[in-house]
């Protein structure tokens, strides 16, 4: 096999995987260097101010970039399971995004309760933060974002639930969307108000909340919609295809490895940075989802991250913790950095993907026959010219995240 000829992995799309894995590795980054931050462990000296930037200041970044690929993949399967987006079943809909976030999320909040109770450190919800029951309560309804934007940030393992609670508002109205706006040709219009919205809402509000709003992150979630529903009516060239690939790839790496010149141009103060971002991770995903890429062998590791980012991204908490512990406990050695950073990344990855394999693929399945039956798993065939012709395949695997 030569150097871009990757078995495909179980229909997927290399491209989008790696935009995931990309995206996860720079909130474990971010994750593992705050902790170092907070300890005041000093270890950047010698490396150029641009370049430890966008390694590990790109947290953040990194889940907008989830957000986009998030619409790309559940309108791209909704309209291959669906045929139209006016014709989504609710129901279906919605049992299709539980059976795949509520039993990691589930086991999640009972593990973080525990130790919540066993006082360990790290895990435990103050009283001005609201407790353990305000905290189960936000991440049960979904607002975790407003709980840290008026209480102050929560422990990391429950923090980085202000993301899911953001996706699953926006899919909570989104079927309902479909059905009221579609058949009216309105649901562009509507998702395009959203991303109009998201660089204002990106600019008010306290720090937490201009981060962690709705609006302030639907947009991205809007615009992979949007992407989704032009992939299913354009099938591109292979010259535009490469072009579009390009100019992503040039706003991606603009974004992320140019902080600076972000911050200088005004983009993050009038909040268009991220809509930037986004934008290029669609136009990513439309080259990728066209054109049969097969990504090289020297990208497998951000493929497997990708393949099980959300399960990476719930349970990589545990595995940064514990690290830093041992990191501490040894003195807070500076040769160790390094393979504090590698090993954050690695460990996470292999917890995620012991955790998909043995717990949320078998329950995502198990939930699906026992409350779908068939019409859960099966996949409406799709007309021509309906959705991305070699997307949508992979899209539908992919789907879940």
């Amino acid at each position: 096999m030569g150097s871009n000829d990757r078995a495909p992995s179980s229909g997927r799309i290399d491209g989008i995987d790696i935009l995931r894995g990309l995206a996860i590795f720079f909130v474990l980054m971010l994750h593992v260097h705050v902790h170092l931050v907070l300890d005041k462990v000093h270890y950047g000296r010698g490396i150029p101010r641009q370049l430890l930037a966008a390694l590990v200041w790109n947290g953040q970044t990194g889940v907008q970039m989830f957000f986009a690929v998030s619409g790309f993949l559940i309108t791209t399967t909704s309209l291959r399971r669906w045929g139209t987006l006016s014709k989504v079943r609710v129901g279906g809909f919605y049992l299709m995004r539980f059976a795949r976030i509520a039993p990691l999320l589930v086991m999640l909040l009972a593990v973080l309760s525990v130790l919540h109770l066993a006082g360990i450190g790290g895990f435990v919800i103050s009283p001005q933060l609201g407790g353990l029951g305000r905290a189960l309560a936000a991440a049960l309804t979904f607002h975790v974002n407003v709980l840290s934007a008026h209480r102050g940030y929560l422990p990391g393992p429950w923090d980085i639930l202000w993301s899911l609670s953001v996706e699953e508002m926006f899919y909570l109205f989104f079927p309902l969307a479909c059905l009221l706006f579609a058949r009216r040709k309105l649901l562009v219009p509507l998702l395009c108000m959203f991303v109009v919205l998201g660089p204002i809402a990106r600019t008010h509000g306290n720090q937490i909340w201009r981060e962690k709003s709705y609006l302030g992150g639907m947009d991205a979630i809007a615009l992979g919609c949007l992407t989704a529903l032009l992939c299913s009516r354009v099938r591109f060239s292979a010259k535009a295809l490469r072009i579009l690939g390009a100019c992503g790839a040039a706003f991606l790496i603009f974004i992320l490895g140019f902080s600076r010149e972000v911050y200088e141009w005004g983009l993050d103060s009038t909040g268009l940075g991220m809509t930037v971002l986004a934008i290029g991770t669609c136009l990513v995903m439309i080259a990728a989802s066209q054109s049969h890429y097969k990504a090289p062998r020297v990208l497998g590791p951000f493929l497997d991250l990708g393949q099980r980012s959300y399960e990476v991204y719930l349970t990589h908490m545990f595995v940064v913790l514990a690290l830093f512990h041992f990191f501490v406990e040894l003195g807070k050695p500076m040769l160790a950095i390094p393979v504090l950073f590698v090993a954050a990344v690695l460990l996470s990855t292999l917890l995620g993907d012991g955790v998909a394999r043995f717990y949320s693929e078998p329950m995502n399945r198990l939930i699906r026959q026992r409350w779908g039956g068939s019409r859960a798993n099966a996949v409406a065939t799709v007309a021509p010219g309906t959705a991305c012709p070699e997307g949508n395949r992979s899209a539908v695997t992919q789907s879940g995240d």
